[in-house]
């Protein structure tokens, strides 16, 4: 386990590792900011739990797939790109990246999230 002493002041412990499946994500307060810890198939990510369009609560709303070209004009389901729609006006953001999905100047603030010894820590 690491202490206190040996983190980076930029670095918040959030939790254990061990208390997230693939899907799940847990919500965390770091610098009055409230933060949500995702578990994808590609690791942890961190979004902020507010949403950029009108400062909803983001990370309450569902985590999907997303719809996508097949590549001759049809529209699939994607499972393999996950999304959070925040519950107020729908907007979807990457998961991962943070990045909407059709508006690229409206991006959510991202975190990196660092596992050691099983604990989840988010650089700030």
């Amino acid at each position: 386990m690491t202490t206190t002493d040996e983190l980076s002041a930029e670095e918040h412990h959030v939790g254990d590792a061990t208390n997230l499946d693939v899907g799940d994500h847990l919500l965390v307060e770091v610098n009055d900011i409230e933060i949500a810890v995702y578990c994808t198939k590609d690791g942890y990510f961190a979004l902020a739990n507010y949403c950029v369009h009108q400062g909803g609560p983001l990370c309450e709303g569902p985590v999907t797939g997303s719809l996508t070209n097949d590549g001759d004009g049809s529209l699939c389901y994607d499972d393999e790109n996950q999304v959070v729609r925040c519950p107020w006006h729908n907007w979807e953001f990457d998961v991962e990246t943070g990045e909407h999905l059709s508006r690229p100047q409206y991006n959510q603030p991202t975190y990196e999230v660092r596992e050691r010894d099983g604990e989840l820590y988010v650089r700030w």
